[in-house]
């Protein structure tokens, strides 16, 4: 009952402008791209006779880059927002990521669900909002919130 009553009284930040979650959201990406893109180059250099080659078209470069991009995006995302609330995008623009419920810490289960939701929407949602010029808002997920700092 008293867990109850504390987390009657907390009160959440308000919602953050549709800037700042775009923006967070685009650092993320451009991170874990630009990352995973860096880890891909690095596996497709190729020594010959004392010359390094990039070989672009080789599976190991995009498998490399896939994997460090999605491992990249994993750690954002899910660890350290699970260890400081936010991601670094979301950092930067002075976010953080709660609980809808109650305000507090988000749980690591969720976290890996809202990490696979925004997979989703941006594979389902985001070419249906561009094509259709729709001024619909991301959603928040798995019961987690995204609000000011």
């Amino acid at each position: 009952m008293v867990d109850q009553q504390r987390t009657i009284g907390r009160r959440l930040s308000p919602a953050p402008t549709q800037a700042r979650r775009v923006s967070a959201s685009v650092v993320d990406a451009l991170v874990a791209l630009l990352c995973g893109l860096a880890a891909g180059a690095a596996a497709g250099v190729e020594v010959v006779d004392g010359v390094a080659q990039l070989r672009p078209g080789s599976p190991a470069v995009w498998g490399t880059a896939l994997v460090t991009a999605f491992g990249l995006s994993f750690l954002n995302h899910v660890l350290l927002t699970y260890a400081v609330r936010a991601s670094l995008g979301k950092l930067l623009t002075g976010l953080r990521v709660v609980r809808a419920s109650d305000g507090r810490r988000p749980g690591f289960f969720r976290l890996i669900g809202r990490w696979l939701f925004g997979f989703y929407w941006m594979i389902v949602f985001v070419p249906l909002h561009v094509a259709t010029d729709s001024s619909v808002e991301p959603q928040d997920a798995v019961s987690l919130r995204t609000i000011r700092r």
